[in-house]
């Protein structure tokens, strides 16, 4: 490499973390966790936990356990005394119940993630108000979703900021 490569790359490389702290901080954010660790969304996944049809699935999916593990326990109990027909009869007996078992789940789930969808979408304008004034009053140049970053020190991430300013926002507005 002749001498003035060699002198332009090291001015390059001494230049570019100053061009950087120029340009602003980088930080990352996972939006949907700070939304979700909200006072205001903690309060209205719980209150949806309680809501008689999901708190009614879940007696659902409980007792279904339940009837699935006595099934498992008795077959191994009772396996060395079965017949081939009554071991065939039980495995068929144990596969419908955890069948009907992670319909319930699933169900469950869909539930869950339908209520935490629509307290994102019901705080998320305020929520992008806020990271727009993190944004400023931290001076970030460069704001990137966590989910997306392959690694980052938790020194860059602002999503507990996010939450703390969410949850001083008054709740009527």
């Amino acid at each position: 490499m002749k001498p003035f490569n060699k002198f332009l790359l090291s001015l390059v490389l001494v230049a570019l973390p100053g061009l950087a702290l120029a340009q602003g901080k980088i930080a990352v954010v996972n939006l949907e966790e700070a939304i979700l660790q909200t006072d205001v969304a903690q309060q209205r996944l719980t209150e949806f936990e309680k809501n008689e049809d999901f708190t009614s699935d879940k007696e659902e999916f409980e007792n279904l356990r339940k009837e699935l593990d006595k099934l498992v326990q008795d077959f191994q109990r009772d396996q060395a005394a079965m017949s081939e027909d009554q071991m065939v009869a039980a495995r068929q007996k144990m596969a419908s119940k955890n069948s009907d078992l992670e319909y319930v789940a699933k169900k469950l789930q869909t539930m869950q993630q339908q209520n935490a969808q629509l307290v994102f979408q019901e705080l998320a304008p305020k929520a992008r108000q806020v990271l727009s004034d993190i944004i400023t009053t931290e001076g970030i140049g460069l704001l990137l979703q966590q989910q997306t970053v392959i690694h980052a020190d938790l020194g860059y991430s602002i999503t507990a900021k996010v939450t703390d300013k969410l949850n001083q926002l008054p709740a009527d507005e």
